[in-house]
Formats: C-alpha cells, sequence, structure tokens
C-alpha cells in the first residue's frame, strides 16, 4: 500500500464516482479502479458498494478511510513545510575558543538581525577538535586559528591577531633581558619600559602557556623550533583567562593573543615582552567540505562573516 492508494480512496469517497476522483486527481479512470482493487485485494474485502449511479463506502471502507486521515493530514502539512525545510534548518558552526569569544558572538547578532529567521547551533572547542568535527560532518563549518589542515576543503580567512608574550610588571628582572642596556625600548612615551628577550632565554623563564593542539601553543611551539628552542611550561591550561590571571600573579610569562590581553596591558597590571627576532600573528579562517551543498543560511552566514574586519565591532 502507498500513500496515492490512500489519497485516491479519499478521492472516490468524497466524490462517489472514479469519473470525478479521477478528474480531480489529474489521472486516468482506469488508473483509480486499479488503485482501488489493489486496496481491496489487500484489504480482502470490498471497499465500496458500487451502483449504476454511483459508489459508497462499505464498513470496512469506512474504516480504512479514517484510520487513513490522520496519515493523509500529517504528509500534507508536511508537504507544505518542505519548501521551508532548508530555511528552518539550522546552521552547525564548530568555533575555537578565541573565535567564540571576540569574534563570532557579534557575527552571529548580525545575521540574526538582519535574516531572524536563521538560526545557528555552536559547539566551542580547540581548532583541532573543530576540524575533527568538521571531518565527521557533524557541523556544517569550522572556524578556526592558524594554519588551514590538509583536505577537501574551501576556506576563506576573515581576520587575524598578533601574540603578545607579557608578565606582571614587578615580574621583569633585570637577567631576564641578555642586554638589557642595549635593548630596552620606549613602547609609549610615558609608559613602562618594554623589554626584549632572546628565545633561548625566554624558553628559561617561567612559561605560563596553552595546551598543545590549540593554535596559540602550536604557533608558539613552532617559533621556538625554528629558533631551535624548546619550551618547557610551568602551567598549562586550556583557559586564557586563568594563564593571565597567573601571569598578573607573577608566576612567569604567557603568550597570548594582543586582543586577550590589550586590558591587562592599558591598565599596567601586565607588560609585554619582546622576543627576539619573532614577531607572530595567526589568521583566522572559515572552512567547509568543498563538496557541500551551500543552503541560502549558510550563505548568509558566510558573507557575514566575511564581511568582518575587526573584533572591535562585534563585541
Amino acid at each position: 500500500m502507498t500513500l496515492r492508494h490512500l489519497q485516491i480512496l479519499r478521492a472516490v469517497a468524497d466524490n462517489r464516482s472514479f469519473t470525478k476522483a479521477a478528474a480531480q486527481l489529474y489521472i486516468t479512470q482506469s488508473a483509480v479502479s486499479h488503485a482501488i482493487k489493489e486496496l481491496e485485494e489487500m484489504a480482502g474485502t470490498a471497499l465500496f458498494d458500487r451502483t449504476s449511479k454511483k459508489v459508497c463506502l462499505t464498513a470496512c471502507g469506512r474504516l480504512l478511510l479514517q484510520e487513513s486521515l490522520p496519515v493523509l493530514s500529517s504528509c500534507e502539512s508536511l508537504e507544505k513545510r518542505m519548501k521551508e525545510l532548508e530555511k528552518d534548518t539550522p546552521v552547525r558552526l564548530a568555533s575555537s575558543i578565541t573565535i567564540a569569544g571576540f569574534w563570532l558572538p557579534g557575527i552571529i547578532r548580525k545575521i540574526q538581525e538582519k535574516h531572524p529567521g536563521i538560526r545557528t547551533e555552536v559547539e566551542v572547542v580547540s581548532a583541532s577538535n573543530a576540524v575533527k568535527l568538521l571531518e565527521k560532518g557533524e557541523v556544517d563549518a569550522a572556524l578556526i586559528e592558524g594554519v588551514i589542515p590538509e583536505g577537501p576543503y574551501e576556506s576563506f580567512t576573515f581576520d587575524s591577531y598578533s601574540l603578545k608574550a607579557v608578565c606582571a610588571p614587578g615580574y621583569i628582572h633585570e637577567d631576564c633581558d641578555e642586554s638589557r642596556k642595549s635593548r630596552d625600548t620606549a613602547r609609549v612615551e610615558g609608559s613602562p619600559r618594554q623589554k626584549t628577550i632572546s628565545p633561548s632565554a625566554l624558553c628559561r623563564e617561567k612559561l605560563l602557556l596553552r595546551e598543545r593542539g590549540s593554535a596559540i601553543r602550536d604557533a608558539f611551539d613552532s617559533a621556538m623550533l625554528l629558533k631551535g628552542c624548546t619550551a618547557h611550561p610551568v602551567w598549562v591550561s586550556v583557559n586564557s583567562q586563568a594563564l593571565i590571571e597567573a601571569a598578573r600573579a607573577g608566576l612567569g610569562i604567557t603568550f597570548l593573543p594582543d586582543i586577550l590581553v590589550e586590558k591587562e596591558m592599558r591598565e599596567g597590571s601586565l607588560a609585554e615582552i619582546q622576543i627576539e627576532g619573532i614577531s607572530l600573528k595567526n589568521e583566522l579562517h572559515v572552512i567547509y567540505h568543498k563538496d557541500k551543498y551551500l543552503t541560502v543560511s549558510f550563505q548568509e552566514l558566510l558573507l557575514m562573516i566575511k564581511s568582518i574586519s575587526h573584533p572591535a565591532a562585534t563585541v
């Protein structure tokens, strides 16, 4: 039995005529007769009493129609909503922690203001885990920092941030700088003086770093490796704010995005240390599968992200 059988059953019952039912459904009368015959064979009984002028449901036919109507109603309701399915389907995103903290809220707020019907679902994870969720097909796109992974992906870069080495002002001491007199430089007139430290000297300090696999830690470790140095942190955390507080308490030097520490640097609770020969930044990317079908909602979201140029506009 198919849905079409039930539609024909209802049409014949409503019109009390095979001919009128065929006209209503835009099919031939023989197709109607054939469908009703098939239903009667499946039911093992007559569903209509046929007279020379009209056809009427039998008691068995009325019972079948009664149980068919909710099914037909549900299918017709679904058919009406099918055109809205794409619009109603949420866009699923995996975002790195830094992007979720400084870029993504503003992006989503803007798209909700422009397109209130678009829904988003966000999972905030490390950059590496965001890529894993994309690989598994559990999200539509990943918002990550750092290096774009190899694979069948489309991507674009929508912003970047600089990475800063910072510590409490009181933590900076003379033997932290191998050549203090020649390397001290003024940051801004009237502001604290800024230290410069070699990569090897930095790695001998107490380091407060993000976990391995995070884009921030990967950028730091890669830079040190290129200089022939290896960092051995005394603190490792998935939480950047915990590292900021540890650095403010004078427990060591942390290495974080400028947007995370600019407030503390402005207030003077953290001071920047320049690393000799190293200036790093991480770019921010959106990646998604090349062969992915782009819904209207997803396309609008991609356009919104491309329009973002600075986190200050989104927080």
